[in-house]
């Protein structure tokens, strides 16, 4: 899956936004008000002053910002990992797009026994569709209260709009399946179709302060939309890219971190799997908290497809899931390891290398990023455990959450991580069963 098109974060402020109301003639059939049981956004995360006029106007007239692009390799490699070198090396932009063959080349590597394991998953969604389609329904917004302002992000199926709904901001998800004139399309369009009924159902379920709040969404072949709250900081990558040089502190990453945690946890306790966790799907709202968003390919960890066409990002997915192996939910704490690692290292990782040689790198040489000499002794054994190659040893989310209050604790007393290191590590049988000596999960 195209790594930055994939994530529809990429925000832009907007100082002056003219709001359109949804054409209803083309997106709905009689709409279902959605009365949403908290409040969505406060005044504060306006976009900006906004003239609403309601009219019948087509909003992908509305022109993008355009979009950076990685600089050129310098060198030419002869071997197999060439490096793509960028000039700036803090959270450049990974490589924008990922060309097709690439994806091949994974798909040939780790498809074995694929027939056989598809036939099996096919059999688990088909049982969960229904229900999934109901649920859609279930929360379709009034569009007579829906305006569209300016397109702010985009996916790789999907484009992302500044909205009004209600009188409050939000975020408005827009997906547009292809032509179904020929049969490739055919199928592209409904597995869009049952991508956007599970993201809808997943969504409606998850109600928590570190996780994006859902507002709720319309269908009306071949448009599809999905309605959240919209959170005007942006994304965790933009605020990484942002501090250039400088370094976070050691209070300000553990607070992050454990903002990550708890909303993964909450998250994991629904029996969801998010399979695509990482900076750019991360949302900071007004009170600088950070909120899990994105959960186009998220799964019911019962119904999970293991040869989902769009598996997730490979910088951040685990190797079990690059082979296509049986996974469960602690592919998303090997992706919560890397981004501990980007918030302490300052950079994103394998920036030297294009996403599928970072793919073969993890799989073949169990290969992960070098980790700073100065990232202190209990922040890195936390980082390797969480990545460790073997899913068993990595710890679940409550269990993480406990680790970083220790670390909370630890700077409190006396503004390092002294106090907990010294109980990690004189812990005889090692970091898991110091972590189960917390206590277990609430």
């Amino acid at each position: 899956m195209d790594e930055e098109a994939n994530s529809w974060i990429r925000r832009t402020k907007f100082s002056h936004t003219i709001y359109h109301r949804l054409d209803a003639t083309r997106l709905s059939s009689s709409p279902v008000i959605f009365h949403q049981p908290r409040s969505v956004a406060s005044a504060k995360t306006r976009p900006g002053p906004t003239i609403v006029k309601q009219i019948q106007q087509n909003p992908s007239t509305n022109t993008p910002r355009a979009r950076a692009l990685s600089p050129l390799p310098k060198t030419k490699l002869p071997d197999t990992f060439k490096e793509a070198r960028s000039s700036q090396k803090r959270f450049s932009t990974p490589h924008p797009k990922r060309k097709e063959h690439e994806k091949g080349i994974v798909g040939k590597l780790f498809l074995k026994d694929s027939r056989e394991k598809k036939s099996k998953s096919r059999n688990r969604k088909d049982t969960a569709k229904v229900t999934a389609v109901e649920t859609a329904d279930e929360y379709t917004v009034d569009l007579s209260k829906l305006f569209l302002g300016l397109r702010f992000a985009h996916g790789a199926h999907s484009q992302l709009y500044h909205g009004i709904y209600r009188d409050e901001p939000v975020a408005v998800k827009m997906i547009k399946l292809p032509d179904d004139n020929d049969e490739n399309n055919g199928d592209f369009a409904t597995r869009l179709e049952n991508q956007f009924s599970r993201e809808v159902t997943l969504l409606s379920q998850l109600h928590h302060q570190n996780v994006v709040k859902f507002v709720g969404a319309c269908r009306k072949p071949p448009v599809f939309c999905v309605v959240t709250e919209y959170l005007s900081e942006g994304s965790l990558r933009a605020y990484l890219h942002k501090l250039e040089d400088k370094s976070l502190t050691l209070q300000k990453l553990i607070a992050l971190a454990l903002d990550i945690a708890h909303g993964m946890q909450y998250i994991h306790s629904q029996g969801i799997i998010h399979r695509d966790l990482k900076p750019e799907n991360i949302l900071i709202d007004d009170k600088f908290g950070l909120k899990i968003a994105d959960f186009g390919i998220a799964c019911e960890e019962a119904y999970c497809d293991l040869l989902a066409d769009d598996p997730g990002t490979y910088r951040w997915m685990a190797p079990e899931m690059i082979k296509r192996k049986s996974y469960g939910r602690k592919v998303d704490v090997y992706g919560f390891g890397l981004i501990v690692w980007e918030m302490v290292a300052g950079t994103i990782p394998y920036e030297d290398m294009t996403p599928v040689q970072a793919a073969f790198a993890v799989v073949n040489k169990n290969m992960r990023p070098p980790i700073p000499g100065d990232c202190l002794p209990a922040m890195r054994t936390l980082i390797e455990q969480c990545w460790s190659s073997q899913p068993e040893k990595r710890p679940e989310f409550w269990q993480i959450v406990k680790v970083l209050e220790q670390f909370q604790s630890s700077v409190a007393h006396d503004g390092t991580l002294n106090l907990v290191q010294n109980s990690m590590f004189h812990h005889k049988k090692g970091f898991l069963h110091w972590i189960q000596k917390l206590g277990s999960a609430h």
